[in-house]
């Protein structure tokens, strides 16, 4: 008589993934390479079809990595990836995406409506766009967050400076307690992220943080913040950020 089949062993499993919006460099790249250590797969956006840092972790980590095309501003081609990826199942969500207006030193009074106009599209309006299109594709009691930031808290903003983006930022951090709202009653769990001022193209030379002082904590936070429905403002240490 043969031996029944052992039983599965905790790592029998398959892998979890995380559609993750804007992987190409900086934070999200580094978010990638964290999910890929934390045994999860990775379908990430570039933008355009040049070679990235993305690219290359998908040579390293063969099988593992699927890279699509997205300009999170551009609605026809959030709607082709919508298309692209109809039928299957994310267990994460995280949209990575943001932007400073050319001079962040000038006052909302001196901001450009160009300027006004073009970064509220692109922290604020494009990244809901994404959720509110894509959100079909996460697993009911899978996690859906974005890229915040501590200066889109309005309580905690005492000192002004970078009016403009602070602006953007609290809307993005608006929109998404609507969103939740009407989620409310569901398993789904939701995260706003402010990763810290990290020295990246756009925190500069000057930020306190590398990135990997905040990514690999943030990461961890997103994975902890799975098995808490609703949503939560969180920084990278998974501390509570007041709205």
């Amino acid at each position: 008589m043969p031996f029944p089949p052992p039983p599965p062993s905790p790592t029998d499993h398959p892998r979890r993934t995380v559609l993750l919006i804007g992987a190409s460099r900086g934070l999200g790249h580094a978010m990638a390479a964290e999910f890929l250590k934390k045994d999860w797969n990775v379908v990430g956006t570039v933008r355009g079809t040049g070679r990235t840092l993305l690219h290359d972790l998908a040579d390293r980590h063969a099988g593992r990595v699927e890279i699509e095309t997205l300009d999170i501003c551009a609605p026809d081609q959030l709607a082709a990836l919508r298309d692209r990826l109809s039928g299957r199942l994310f267990d994460m969500l995280f949209v990575n995406a943001g932007t400073a207006n050319r001079d962040p030193a000038q006052t909302i009074g001196e901001v450009s409506t160009e300027d006004f106009v073009q970064l509220m599209i692109t922290n604020a309006l494009s990244p809901m766009r994404v959720i509110e299109s894509l959100e079909g594709a996460v697993s009911a009691a899978g996690l859906i967050g974005v890229m915040s930031s501590g200066q889109g808290s309005i309580a905690n903003n005492q000192s002004g400076q970078r009016e403009l983006y602070r602006g953007s930022k609290a809307a993005l951090n608006m929109f998404m307690r609507s969103f939740a709202a009407r989620q409310a009653g569901t398993q789904r769990a939701m995260a706003v992220m402010a990763p810290g001022w990290v020295r990246t193209a756009l925190g500069g030379a000057d930020a306190p943080l590398a990135i990997e002082d905040s990514i690999p904590s943030l990461v961890a936070v997103l994975l902890a913040k799975r098995d808490r429905p609703g949503l939560e403002y969180l920084d990278y240490l998974g501390r509570t950020v007041p709205w």
